[in-house]
């Protein structure tokens, strides 16, 4: 089979074939095909000059969401590199890391972050974002030469200590995905694509791709815009949508998503989190002749690998038991096991995938021991080694599903939050849904997350936050306590006004976790 394209040979058949076409909208800015793709090559040409004709191989991209971010991604694709997405929020001493990690050639900087980028003290060449003059001539690169094998992007991910951990994504990997999505989603010309994930949020990818690859536009809202997301999809006439699920709940406080709120929009994807039942709901009142799917996926297997579309009919919609929308069956074109603690072929257990959009293994070779698993056909193993991993193994998810039987699954959490008290296994995502029941009883935009909290000497127990109007938490555990044996109940309850959002917009867990280990 013939290699498929790259994502610059995507987005450069798209600007020779619609070069007065709008390929992004950010900031009150609007660039057609052929501006953008003049920025990317000013700035592939600039970057070379830097470094003395020598090619990069992996680039940081130091922006917000601007011009600049965009046309510094497509310069490191220009140039083959692997663009590595770099937040200038983030604090410097995590930039410094991932710098250091990525063992980046070159950042490309945006307006935005000349303090971020001297804070980190990059052991590398920054060069600050410019513009060509109207009058300046072409760049005079050299042939573009495609590596269907490299690595694209880069992105690094906490993980369950905090230190950053680099996840590769080959070209080929992206391929793969991005050929299912725009097979699937009628992408085309007329397309005007949301792009409402940060730059390290790996997302980014297949909306800036998606489009690119259709001759679309990328249409990039602001902070605010995301707390309105109908008004921001009526006025800027978007077509395809993709978000995580919590847009919904801020939308639905600020009275943004009323029934047919969302006339004209086509295709709405949510993933990044579970969508709930109820949320989906909301959003198919305020959007009727909208597709609806739920998305799932890692960034180790490349943004997404399960769909579960929901029917048009709400009647038909399934009932599940924690509330959420199914993640639904794995992509076509990848192989999935469900596996128990045993490692044996199991219709509940930990979701493990291999296939063309799996990763090739950490940018840290120590970070692959345990993540990978052979399997024989009977059972899996787990794989210690720190070598990069073949192709006919298994990544370990790290993600809890159940297989109903038309095989769709149901994410039921994540491994690690499972937890032991007093003897008992608790699901902590099966309180948090009993909990949110409880709450919107008698209030429609509340959240909740359940956490465990410590002391030395003392059990752990479990501690739960929530958003939406305070209540008494004797009566709320009273309520929760028809729903919950004694064991799952929670020992504390304490109110929100809003829960901390990460970069990524999803509720920053660790943030809520901390603040009620504080309370002691």
């Amino acid at each position: 089979m013939a290699d498929r394209p790259t994502l610059y040979e995507r987005f450069a058949a798209s600007a020779a074939a619609h070069p007065a076409r709008t390929a992004l909208e950010t900031a009150g800015r609007v660039l057609d095909y052929a501006a953008l793709r003049r920025l990317a090559e000013h700035t592939a040409a600039r970057l070379l000059t830097a470094l003395d004709g020598r090619r990069p191989e992996r680039v940081g991209v130091l922006a917000g969401r601007s011009v600049a971010a965009y046309a510094s991604y497509l310069a490191a694709q220009r140039l083959g590199a692997a663009a590595v997405p770099l937040g200038p929020d983030v604090a410097p001493a995590r930039l410094a890391a991932i710098a250091d990690r990525a063992a980046l050639d070159a950042v490309l900087a945006g307006p935005d972050a000349a303090g971020p980028a001297e804070a980190a003290g990059f052991g590398c060449p920054v060069l600050p974002f410019t513009e060509p003059a109207p009058e300046a001539p072409d760049a005079g690169l050299p042939p573009y030469e495609p590596r269907p094998e490299a690595v694209a992007y880069i992105v690094f991910t906490s993980g369950s200590t905090g230190t950053p951990k680099g996840v590769p994504v080959l070209q080929s990997n992206a391929a793969a995905l991005l050929d299912h999505a725009l097979d699937r989603y009628g992408f085309g010309p007329d397309s005007r694509v949301s792009q409402t994930f940060d730059l390290t949020f790996d997302p980014t990818a297949w909306d800036m791709f998606t489009a690119w690859s259709a001759g679309a536009a990328l249409i990039v809202p602001g902070r605010a815009d995301l707390a309105r997301p109908a008004r921001f999809i009526r006025e800027r006439r978007i077509t395809h949508w993709f978000s995580v699920p919590s847009v919904i709940t801020y939308g639905r406080r600020l009275r943004d998503l009323a029934p047919g709120a969302m006339p004209e929009l086509r295709w709405t994807l949510f993933g990044g989190e579970p969508l709930t039942l109820e949320q989906a709901a909301v959003w198919r009142s305020a959007a009727p002749a909208s597709v609806l799917e739920n998305l799932y996926g890692p960034t180790e297997v490349t943004v997404a690998c399960t769909q579960y579309r929901l029917p048009a009919d709400p009647a038909d919609w399934p009932a599940t038991a924690n509330g959420t929308v199914p993640i639904g069956a794995p992509y076509p074109h990848l192989d999935a096991l469900v596996l128990d603690e045993d490692g044996r072929p199991a219709e509940e257990g930990e979701l493990c995938l291999r296939g063309p959009q799996r990763f090739p293994g950490y940018l840290d070779p120590a970070e692959n021991p345990g993540r990978f698993i052979r399997f024989d056909g009977r059972r899996g193993t787990v794989r210690q080694e720190h070598t990069p991993p073949g192709p006919e193994l298994y990544y370990r998810t790290g993600d809890r599903v159940r297989r109903d039987p038309d095989g769709n699954l149901l994410h039921l959490g994540r491994l690690d939050q499972q937890v032991k008290i007093s003897g008992h296994r608790i699901e902590l995502g099966d309180v948090e849904a009993a909990l949110r029941a409880v709450l919107r009883e008698t209030d429609t935009v509340a959240e909740a997350v359940v956490t465990v909290r410590t002391a030395e000497g003392a059990e752990p127990v479990l501690a739960a936050a929530y958003t939406g109007a305070p209540q008494d938490s004797l009566e709320l555990r009273a309520r929760l306590a028809e729903r919950l044996p004694a064991y799952m109940l929670p020992r504390s309850f304490t109110h929100f006004d809003a829960f901390p959002l990460n970069a990524n917009r999803k509720t920053d867990r660790r943030a809520v976790a901390e603040r009620l280990s504080a309370q002691g």
